[in-house]
């Protein structure tokens, strides 16, 4: 290997020099990335490509088929047929850990996913979440950097905690998400007491063409409810698929689990001026500026026959929508439009999307074919466009109905700032306002215990510098049980919480 002890910067794989780590190339700092952008693609397709076959991330994971049925009016944001009122769309569910290798326990301390596919008359429309509103970074660049963190260290094979505060600690956009992360909504007692979101802004656009930004809230109907850190240290040994045998077991009963879909919409026109950048996915959107509106209810109704055929070889990806539905200047949207069905043509094959849980309900005219184990095919008909055979290709010209205007250089940067945009504010209200004295006490215990599980200096002080910019009550009571080389007493009710911080925690 070459000596790089003394190098400066990065190199792509040609040993050119890198131009960033950090920042995609976009028009301007709120623009789309480019597809130019050479390094930013060589290093999603390989990331993409890192492990066989299992997925990376969300490895571990399972699901549920339902419905989702529209039951009110939301068409003056939409006109995609699944959210037009009195629609009933089949669809399957898959819930996930994020860091995890398949075989990892269901109740470690990670971020849920929670991904959807609609079988919708228009096609499949994918939206692929979390149990949480936000993420840890805003740029796509730093994704696969911030999953290796996640994963093992290199020589020995461990996760580490030292390595995952080391990258949240110098990219403090993190704090959001792992404010978050480091709560009770770290540990959801099933998958059917967790709330959903899209996490990222889409944009709707109604059958007059005015356009709006979204964001998806799945609100569970079950409640929610959280583990212990003792609780969930003692699941994870006695039943490691405690979540994926739970789902099961409720749907096998009859006891199908819900959840109310509302959206936030935000005016086309508004996001050029709203006080933080509504694009940013380690931000929220103000529940008092855009209320949520209702559209109607998700019910996971049937179990997967096989679960390999239908959960293992479902495909998501937040690139795939349907008329009616678009992306937005979101840059980790943007990344994992590509990034995600990329994965699967590595994961699963070429032809992915000709698998049965996969396949959408409508009749399909792609011109993409043949590749390894393809199945479906257009026989002899012409495979180019245009052609004078007879077969139909798509042409349509001018403004694109779910774009959006643009104009800048071309610049590696983070978002423009707005007014209220910073990395700790939201946190901050998260911790002080939302979080009650035992959630606070908790939150206390688990970063405590984390950073007493092998972080070392540096990072231990700025992981500590990180807490108390979030909260300053918060970070002196973190710093103090460090200092003390304890976590404190578990608050009443919890147990014995230490046993899960050996272990990493996301």
């Amino acid at each position: 290997m070459p000596d790089t002890k003394n190098a400066t910067g990065s190199t792509m794989s040609t040993g050119a020099p890198a131009p960033s780590d950090r920042n995609s190339l976009t028009i301007g700092a709120d623009g789309p990335i480019l597809l130019h952008d050479v390094h930013f693609l060589e290093q999603m397709a390989h990331f993409n490509r890192e492990k066989v076959p299992e997925r990376q991330p969300h490895a571990k994971g399972s699901g549920a088929f339902g419905v989702l049925e529209t039951t009110e009016d939301v068409s003056a944001y939409t006109h995609a047929a699944l959210f037009q009122k009195g629609a009933s769309t089949e669809m399957l569910a898959r819930f996930s850990t994020v860091a995890g290798e398949a075989g990892s326990p269901d109740t470690w301390r990670d971020v849920r996913g929670f991904s959807l596919k609609f079988y919708t008359s228009e096609g499949n429309y994918d939206l692929v979440g979390n149990n949480t509103p936000v993420f840890f970074i805003r740029d796509t660049m730093k994704f696969p950097h911030f999953i290796r963190s996640q994963k093992r260290l290199p020589d020995c094979g461990l996760r580490d905690n030292h390595m995952q505060w080391d990258f949240w600690t110098l990219n403090p956009e993190s704090a959001h998400q792992v404010t978050y992360l480091m709560g009770d909504r770290g540990l959801p007692r099933t998958w059917r007491n967790m709330n959903g979101y899209g996490s990222h802004t889409y944009m709707w656009i109604n059958a007059q063409g005015e356009k709006f930004w979204v964001k998806y809230h799945f609100i569970s109907n079950q409640g929610t409810a959280e583990f212990t850190n003792a609780e969930a240290a003692t699941m994870a040994g006695a039943d490691a698929d405690y979540h994926r045998r739970d789902l099961f077991e409720a749907i096998a009963r009859g006891d199908h689990p819900s959840w109310t879909l509302f959206v936030q919409a935000m005016p086309y026109a508004e996001a050029k001026t709203y006080r933080i950048n509504p694009f940013d996915l380690t931000k929220t959107w103000s529940h008092k500026d855009y209320p949520l509106i209702k559209v109607g209810t998700m019910t996971l109704n049937r179990n997967p026959d096989n679960f390999f055929a239908q959960i293992e070889q479902a495909a998501f990806s937040p690139g795939n929508t349907v008329p009616g539905i678009g992306l937005s200047p979101d840059k980790m949207l943007l990344g994992r439009a590509f990034a995600y069905n990329d994965a699967q043509r590595n994961r699963i094959g070429t032809n992915f999307h000709q698998l049965p849980v996969n396949q959408p309900k409508v009749p399909v005219n792609t011109y993409m074919f043949d590749g390894q184990m393809a199945y479906q095919h257009s026989g002899n008909a012409p495979v180019y466009a245009p052609n004078s055979g007879g077969r139909s290709w798509a042409d349509e010209t001018g403004p694109a109905a779910d774009g959006w205007e643009t104009d800048g250089d071309m610049v590696r940067q983070a978002y423009t700032l707005r007014p209220d945009d910073d990395d700790f504010t939201q946190p901050g209200i998260l911790v002080r306002e939302v979080f009650n004295d035992a959630q606070r006490d908790r939150l206390v215990e688990t970063v405590a215990g984390s950073l007493l599980g092998g972080v070392r200096s540096p990072v231990l002080e700025r992981a500590i510098d990180y807490w108390k910019s979030v909260d300053a009550d918060v970070g002196r009571r973190i710093e103090e049980c460090v200092r003390a080389g304890a976590a404190p007493a578990p608050a009443q009710g919890m147990g014995e919480g230490s046993e899960q911080h050996a272990a990493p925690v996301s």
